[in-house]
């Protein structure tokens, strides 16, 4: 008996029933939102998926076009518009969006930081680095370009990359500054969740 009471008491489960309290709060304050709020924060990692997946298809089209690839156009659009979209949705959410709800994320210079690096590496160049493998394996399939052995296959994929990276250089970077703007105003309608009235006995509890 003194053993379960013991157990009970430990720092360990202390600290799980503080935020788990403070999980519940913050979900109750956050349904109080206006819905536009609302929406903004449950489906705007959506938004910066979808670019990802505009990446991807634009950068598969650059590199179909360098190899002359002309078959399996469907085939290898479908995974080049819903990796990216499910990888970039999927990381932002996780990384920015539940740890702000979950007051786990107080830092606003963090929160902008994680948004623009999600939206610049995994929305914009992880489409590009994907599409390099596919297209090099329908180029290779359909002997559409010739290919170089393995020595030179390095040098022979950074010449034929650097004219797409230049050209989505601009994609990039309006991914990066849309993560940014997504970021921001996560973070914004979290601090104004917090400054709701009536929220908490103690709302610097919940900052902690």
């Amino acid at each position: 008996m003194s053993g379960r009471g013991l157990e009970l008491n430990s720092p360990q489960e202390n600290e799980r029933l503080r935020h788990r309290k403070k999980m519940e709060t913050l979900l109750n304050m956050f349904v109080r939102l206006p819905e536009a709020d609302q929406k903004l924060f449950k489906h705007g990692s959506y938004f910066l998926g979808i670019n990802g997946g505009f990446c991807g298809l634009i950068a598969n089209s650059f590199f179909r076009r360098i190899l002359n690839v002309t078959e399996a156009r469907i085939v290898s659009g479908l995974p080049m518009a819903f990796l990216p979209f499910l990888t970039t949705a999927a990381i932002y959410n996780s990384t920015v969006t539940q740890r702000l709800i979950s007051g786990d994320l107080m830092c606003e210079s963090c929160a902008i930081v994680r948004g623009g690096l999600i939206g610049s590496v995994i929305g914009g160049l992880y489409p590009i680095f994907l599409a390099i493998p596919l297209n090099a394996g329908l180029a290779a399939r359909y002997n559409s370009a010739p290919l170089p052995g393995k020595e030179n296959m390095l040098r022979f994929w950074i010449k034929v990359s650097q004219p797409v990276f230049k050209k989505m250089s601009f994609a990039i970077l309006l991914q990066a500054a849309f993560g940014v703007y997504l970021s921001s105003r996560q973070y914004g309608i979290f601090m104004k969740m917090l400054q709701l009235p009536g929220a908490s006995s103690n709302p610097e509890e919940l900052k902690d």
